[in-house]
């Protein structure tokens, strides 16, 4: 097989994201369903930890700091005034701590909830995933090669607030698919953002425009930008990559 189409990069990219978010949302949702919202009731509810789950793979490494131009890149679309107030109640419960350019990092208690967080994530998926070892164990291989060649966008401020998602010795397997999804998706985000602000658009904007010809060109353009890491992967590892995430429960 060869890289001409329709498993070149961009034309992957465009392939490759619904598959991913399919997975990625389905075990966060399936965590919260099944203990999160007792997890989070047990530190303080949604207003304590909100911004520390989005967060977690940054947050939760020791010393980890998410800085304020990546939390602005990765809430872009929301409004800034309400997000610091939510920030403003997490510190409000000890959870945070601010960061002078209007990042935060988390606190002792935080850390202790993103412990909790992550163990519950490693009950979750090892339950959901359950005889899909092999698959996992590949998926997690390709991801870690994906998020390398990721790194090397420089404009990619959302990616970079969330990657490289923090892996402590022993971390289960289907913990580091779980993560590793996340930050990739925080890749074609940045892509998406970068293709509607060259074409003049605001997060607004964007939200905004209907289907036809201008969008469609924004989507395509999103693609390229997207499909960069994919490149690192030949066509039948992407090929491979899209069977092993089909094949996930979820």
């Amino acid at each position: 097989m060869n890289d001409d189409v329709p498993l070149a990069p961009p034309d992957f990219a465009a392939l490759v994201a619904p598959a991913i978010d399919r997975i990625f949302i389905s075990a966060m949702a399936t965590a919260h369903e099944f203990g999160g919202t007792e997890l989070n009731q047990r530190y303080g509810g949604p207003a304590a930890t909100g911004f520390l789950v989005e967060f977690r793979s940054r947050a939760a490494a020791p010393g980890g700091v998410v800085s304020g131009p990546g939390f602005a890149a990765v809430t872009r679309y929301r409004d800034s005034v309400e997000c610091q107030r939510v920030l403003d109640k997490q510190v409000a419960h000890a959870m945070i701590v601010r960061q002078g350019d209007g990042g935060f990092s988390a606190t002792d208690r935080g850390r202790s909830f993103l412990a909790d967080l992550y163990e519950l994530h490693a009950r979750i998926t090892r339950e959901i995933w359950d005889g899909y070892t092999a698959r996992v164990a590949r998926l997690v291989g390709m991801l870690g090669l994906l998020l390398t060649a990721a790194a090397e966008d420089a404009d990619a401020a959302a990616f970079h607030a969330m990657a490289p998602p923090y892996e402590p010795d022993g971390t289960p397997s289907a913990v580091l698919l779980l993560n590793r999804l996340g930050a990739l998706r925080y890749h074609r985000a940045d892509a998406h953002a970068a293709a509607w602000g060259a074409a003049g658009h605001t997060a607004r904007s964007i939200a905004e425009l209907t289907p036809g010809p201008q969008r469609q060109t924004i989507e395509l353009e999103t693609n390229r930008r997207a499909g960069m890491p994919y490149a690192a992967l030949t066509a039948p590892e992407r090929l491979a990559l899209l069977a092993d995430l089909a094949a996930l429960p979820g």
